[in-house]
């Protein structure tokens, strides 16, 4: 296991840091397979219902407008019940709308069900956030927070190489009641194993380790009028806009890759399959080098906040850069290899965005401020599929790519510009 917070954690508290994230990326990998599917079995539900490209981007959207919406308030019930239970219960309710999604027969039928889905996976990041503000201490969290949302792009890169031959042999129902099933399975293990830090149980070495560390074991419990003071700082809003920009631009290829290779670009299934999960796995490593790096700069700048929001700027930029390139090259390799990059730096992105939460919210408000990011981030993930389905169906699918390009633009430069010094806990009402 990576070595995440040095040669001071207490060794009873490295092994809880440990099993924490090692089941935050079990959830997540299973989080992201569900949410994938749909994306793998495009084709297939497109013929089965008999839906234009615009309907199928409605439907791409069902799950992040419920999903961004819930991000407000879930962030304030994790911070102030817990992720223990919260992430335990989205996990029941979201498998058992994946499964509801293997028994459609309908459109209406399939948007309700991914509906759901969006309801049950929203805690999924803000619980991800509180542990790890629980577990380590501001200086260490990058490297923990890339670790868990490495599972984003693993579960993506998964998701193709899994549930394609699982379509093929039996059909996409089946796609939707296996991944529903594992994470009811996971549902019961998260439950059975996780459990925050308990001060009165710890000794005073590990007391120190997470009080001293500025860990959130010791913060207080956050309220409504508290949650709604987060709005008065421009360093929310500057999240908000720019997770925006950033989660547009990546979910113009988690929900489009596999349908853009095989209708722009007419590669066979077999082919398109493999292609599509390569940028992802791109995407696994940037997660992880994201939070590795990002403690390592944000040490060196002038304060946590400048340092990490740097990263986000940084690694959103590139995926500008190399979306253009994707968009208009006429070679397959060159268009794989160039979105490769840009999944690459759209984890890193997101990795930076969700550290440079726990360090620019108050402690009693980190996974608060984390779902405000994440629900700016998924009105883009709700807008994107939708969008570029219809500027695909008029046009081609190369204006839709650029206007994720000029959209992500405008989200780095709201970090940039907005995003400029840590939340006061004393703010709070």
């Amino acid at each position: 296991m990576l070595k995440i917070s040095g040669n001071d954690t207490p060794a009873r508290i490295r092994r809880s840091q440990t099993l924490a994230l090692v089941l935050l990326v079990v959830c997540g990998v299973i989080n992201y397979l569900d949410r994938a599917t749909l994306a793998v079995a495009n084709e297939y539900i497109r013929a089965d219902l008999g839906l234009s490209l615009g309907q199928m981007g409605l439907l791409l959207s069902a799950f992040s407008w419920s999903y961004a919406l819930c991000q407000l308030p879930v962030g304030a019930l994790v911070d102030k019940v817990g992720p223990r239970w919260l992430l335990g219960g989205g996990l029941v309710l979201w498998s058992l709308a994946q499964a509801a999604g293997g028994l459609a027969s309908t459109f209406g039928w399939f948007v309700l069900a991914r509906i759901a889905l969006g309801i049950g996976e929203a805690p999924q990041f803000p619980a991800a956030a509180r542990v790890v503000s629980n577990w380590f201490p501001p200086r260490s969290r990058g490297a923990p927070t890339g670790v868990y949302n490495s599972a984003s792009p693993l579960g993506v890169a998964l998701a193709p190489l899994c549930l394609t031959p699982l379509i093929a042999a039996t059909s996409w129902h089946w796609a939707f009641f296996a991944t529903g099933a594992l994470g009811l399975v996971a549902a019961l293990v998260w439950v059975a194993l996780y459990r925050d830090p308990v001060a009165a149980s710890m000794n005073a070495a590990e007391r120190a380790y997470l009080d001293g560390g500025g860990a959130g074991a010791g913060a207080a419990t956050t309220s409504f009028a508290a949650w709604c003071a987060l709005f008065r700082h421009r360093t929310t809003w500057g999240m908000m806009l720019g997770f925006f920009g950033s989660v547009y631009l990546n979910w113009v290829y988690l929900t489009w890759l596999p349908g853009y290779l095989r209708t722009e670009r007419h590669m066979d299934l077999a082919y398109a399959g493999l292609a599509a999960s390569i940028p992802f796995i791109c995407g696994f490593a940037g997660a992880l080098l994201a939070g590795w790096a990002s403690d390592r700069v944000a040490r060196r700048a002038a304060s946590p906040v400048s340092g990490r929001r740097n990263a986000v700027v940084v690694a959103t930029l590139g995926m500008v850069a190399f979306t253009i390139p994707a968009a208009l090259a006429d070679s397959n390799v060159v268009a794989v290899a160039c979105i490769s990059i840009v999944i690459f730096l759209a984890n890193a992105s997101s990795a930076s965005a969700w550290s440079l939460a726990t360090v620019a919210a108050p402690p009693s408000r980190i996974a608060s401020l984390g779902a405000i990011q994440n629900f700016g981030g998924f009105l883009g993930g709700a807008l994107a599929p939708v969008l570029t389905g219809y500027i695909a169906q008029t046009w081609s699918f190369v204006p839709a790519l650029l206007t994720g390009a000029a959209i992500a633009f405008a989200g780095a430069m709201s970090y940039h510009f907005l995003v400029v010094r840590t939340i006061p806990e004393d703010h709070a009402a």
